[in-house]
């Protein structure tokens, strides 16, 4: 009606400081995997919601890639109407327990915020994983499934794109089935994500709820070994999407890498999170580290490495970067976290070899120092070797944490789907559709190694393209 307002856009902002979030002590979340933040309690939480500026025109939707309903949903908290606040994240986000926790909000919706201009931007992030928690604690009901609308849609790996990408046509009346190669759903969500950042639990949970959709979930299926992307459509699917990941590890090319005590960083944390070493004896998967673990990178996987391997009984834990902490990727908050927790830095220098004793096993790592030059094509400074700076680091386990690219199987088994020089699938345009027919793509496996939240911002570009194309628009 004209002239009515909600009870939200009534209210005015509170001027108070960011909500902190609370987090386990460092000393001791160092030697355990329980998830180091803690999150908000419901009067921090509505507190911090009370902070939003409930903009006209909110900008800070233009940074999410799922468009998530900010400013609605953050009202909503405000307000106290938790249940409302889950539906309207739920309206564009199928995993906001996971957004929530690992999605880099401070260089997505958050640094939209008008608030962060002046001050600090509300915690957007922090307010979506209090709603989704609060959501999982009541135990609401199902979801009410989609009328069928006789489509059958195959999507190619479980992690967030492939997710992403079933619930948004499950939401639309088609039948999905997801196969994933792994033995468990999930993806990098499960296998790259320490469990003292993202638990496994939230993941199954949020499976769960996509399972509540009618999506169908295939484990220990291979697509390109136990089928093939032809043999899908004679069985019958009308669409495919491949969100098959970016798992095939990278290595600098030094001597030494072939000694035992050398591990990528993929095997590393698969081991870790998804095998469950971090269990051992009690759990069947071990994983052998020394006292002296280093850790080549600087990116987020490179922190959730060396934070593990202090969780997992490394007396010290390092970091060797090439260059200055300024030019790390990692977000801030791991920075920081990695830091309370006793890692130590070393940067501005670069491995050349790693060393190894006469049973094969490392026992230390070559190195020189560097300093910064001028930038090179990533925009950061390029890193100069100086001449007579060699060091040797003493190691017993080295993590290579240096980037991954997409693995060849499907791509190499199936006729018509190009890649580039770097081993990412081609696509025609921003949905993700591939040079073959009918077969959409997103996540690592068209980029690279990338965030979460821009995997599953391709998976819902590509479920609204198959839709269009499906139903003939």
């Amino acid at each position: 009606m004209p002239g009515d307002e909600s009870k939200t856009a009534k209210k005015l902002p509170v001027k108070r400081p960011r909500a902190g979030m609370p987090a386990q002590d460092p000393k001791q979340r160092a030697h355990n995997f329980n998830e180091v933040a803690l999150g908000y309690q419901e009067e921090v939480a509505v507190g911090e919601a009370e902070r939003c500026l409930q903009c006209k025109n909110p900008t800070c939707r233009e940074g999410c890639p799922v468009e998530v309903k900010i400013s609605e949903f953050v009202g909503q908290v405000r307000d106290r109407d938790f249940r409302g606040a889950y539906e309207s994240l739920k309206d564009t986000n199928s995993l906001p327990a996971i957004c929530g926790r690992v999605c880099p909000q401070e260089t997505q919706c958050e640094v939209k915020c008008v608030l962060g201009k002046k001050g600090e931007p509300v915690a957007i992030g922090r307010l979506e994983r209090y709603v989704a928690d609060w959501a999982m604690s009541q135990g609401l009901a199902k979801p009410k499934r989609a009328t069928p609308n006789g489509k059958k849609i195959a999507i190619v790996g479980s992690g967030p794109a492939g997710l992403t990408c079933a619930g948004d046509l499950a939401k639309g009346g088609y039948q999905v089935t997801i196969f994933e190669a792994l033995h468990a759903p999930g993806g990098v969500l499960i296998y790259g994500i320490p469990e003292f950042r993202l638990p496994k639990a939230i993941v199954a949970e949020e499976i769960r709820g996509l399972e509540d959709l009618g999506v169908e979930v295939r484990c220990d299926v291979v697509v390109g070994r136990t089928i093939t992307v032809d043999e899908l459509f004679d069985d019958g699917f009308d669409a495919l999407f491949l969100g098959t990941g970016a798992g095939l590890p990278m290595f600098m090319g030094i001597p030494g890498e072939t000694l035992n005590g050398v591990y990528s960083a993929n095997e590393f944390l698969t081991r870790t999170n998804l095998m469950k070493a971090y269990l051992f004896p009690d759990w069947d998967t071990p994983i052998k580290i020394g006292k002296k673990v280093a850790v080549i990178g600087s990116g987020n996987v490179a922190m959730d490495s060396v934070r593990c391997s202090l969780r997992l009984g490394a007396d010290q834990a390092m970091i060797v970067y090439r260059r200055s902490e300024a030019e790390m990727p990692a977000r801030k908050e791991e920075l920081e976290h990695a830091k309370e927790e006793g890692v130590v830095f070393h940067t501005l220098c670069s491995p050349v070899g790693i060393l190894g004793n006469d049973e094969g096993w490392v026992t230390g790592l070559e190195c020189v120092r560097m300093e910064l030059g001028e930038p090179d094509a990533s925009g950061r400074r390029r890193p100069i070797p100086i001449k007579g700076s060699e060091f040797t680091l003493e190691c017993d386990t080295v993590v290579m944490a240096l980037g991954t690219t997409p693995n060849p199987l499907v791509s190499q088994t199936t006729e018509g789907l190009e890649v580039d020089k770097h081993g990412c699938l081609v696509t025609r345009d921003e949905s993700g559709l591939t040079t073959r027919d009918l077969v959409w793509a997103g996540g690592d496996a068209v980029t690279g190694a990338a965030t979460v939240i821009l995997a599953m911002g391709a998976g819902k570009k590509a479920a609204t393209a198959i839709d269009s194309a499906l139903r003939g628009k």
